[in-house]
């Protein structure tokens, strides 16, 4: 076996201890400065990147909250939509009925206008007619009293004779 030095296993002595205890030291430093220089760095970079996750984060929850609320807007302008299209149509139909009533009230206008004036002219040809059948029968009547009397008469005498008959005879009559 190995036994050396007083038969110890380990040789503890001063100076081992110190070693020891010296390179703890050095490594407890060691490690703070590879710390202080390399851990450091990595800790900045791994915060900032948590730091730029996280507003990230927001900012999509921002973004989704936002496109919600546009997504609601959108809907309310669609059915608002539905009820402007529904509006306008009711206007439309609203317009074209009175349009409608005053085309029928123009053309009941027009045709008491046109009966009017059909009725104006009936009368007018009903004069002309009764003038014409007047002219006619002081026609036949003076021939037929040139005939009885065998003379002629005067265009005066001729009237008075041609009114005293109508008078007798009444303008029904004759207008039958």
């Amino acid at each position: 076996m190995l036994l050396t030095l007083d038969n110890r296993i380990f040789g503890l002595d001063p100076q081992l201890l110190f070693n020891l205890v010296f390179q703890g030291i050095a490594i407890f430093l060691l490690f703070m400065a590879a710390s202080r220089l390399l851990l450091d760095p990595v800790r900045k970079i791994l915060n900032d990147r948590r730091q730029r996750v996280l507003k990230e984060m927001r900012d999509a929850q921002e973004n989704r909250e936002e496109a919600v609320r546009m997504k609601e807007e959108y809907d309310d302008k669609l059915k608002n939509v539905d009820r402007t299209a529904e509006q306008i149509l009711s206007d439309t139909k609203l317009k074209a009925l009175q349009r409608e009533n005053e085309i029928i009230a123009d053309a009941r206008v027009e045709a008491a206008r046109i009966i009017e004036s059909a009725r104006l002219e009936a009368e007018l040809e009903k004069k002309r007619v009764k003038d014409e059948v007047k002219q006619e029968m002081i026609s036949v009547a003076a021939l037929m009293s040139e005939k009885i009397i065998g003379a002629s008469v005067d265009a005066e005498t001729q009237n008075d004779l041609i009114e005293q008959t109508l008078q007798e005879m009444g303008d029904d009559t004759w207008l039958n």
